[in-house]
């Protein structure tokens, strides 16, 4: 994967460093490591249909892309949304739908999801997520306050629509952003 393609110019020479990189308004690209673990956890299949709040870079993204049939991506911050789009884009990738928004609600028109992985830390699980989580399917996501410890966590929901949940590791993700009308 390419990561040099998806962090500015001045960011390059670190590309390929295992640590989260600046990628402007504020927001970051996550280090390799946990990347490559947030989607170990979502255990994928060539046929699934994910949903990424927090498209950021586009990185993770492109990630999923390469193992899921289709991948859905939210990302609240205009500017990173549609550069995000553009390396996609560049890059050949057609099983990606970028949408530019307030994450909270998901993308409940593509519901059910497969696996949703959350790239950025709410202080609770939004509830629309679980909902559009199919069962069988597993959320991955960092849960806390911003100036406390994180955790990674995987909620996975039975076939009853009950959910089990695993704490992995403290993890340091920037906030879960909302937009002020909800959109």
């Amino acid at each position: 994967m390419p990561r040099h393609r998806f962090v500015p110019a001045d960011a390059r020479a670190f590309a390929y460093e295992d640590m989260p990189l600046p990628i402007g308004n504020d927001q970051t690209i996550s280090q390799p490591y946990i990347v490559a673990l947030m989607t170990e956890l979502a255990a994928l299949d060539a046929d699934d249909v994910v949903l990424e709040i927090g498209t950021g870079s586009g990185y993770q993204a492109a990630v999923l892309a390469e193992i899921a049939r289709e991948v859905y991506t939210v990302e609240i911050i205009e500017p990173l949304g549609r550069r995000a789009m553009e390396v996609l884009e560049e890059l050949g990738y057609k099983n990606v739908a970028v949408r530019i928004g307030d994450g909270y609600a998901g993308w409940p028109e593509k519901a059910p999801f497969d696996a949703i992985l959350v790239t950025a830390a709410p202080e609770e699980v939004p509830a629309p997520l679980i909902e559009q989580l199919k069962p069988g399917g597993r959320l991955v996501i960092p849960v806390g306050a911003e100036d406390a410890t994180q955790i990674l966590r995987v909620l996975e929901k039975d076939s009853a629509g009950q959910l089990a949940t695993t704490d992995v590791l403290p993890v340091r993700f920037v906030p879960f952003l909302r937009s002020l009308d909800g959109r």
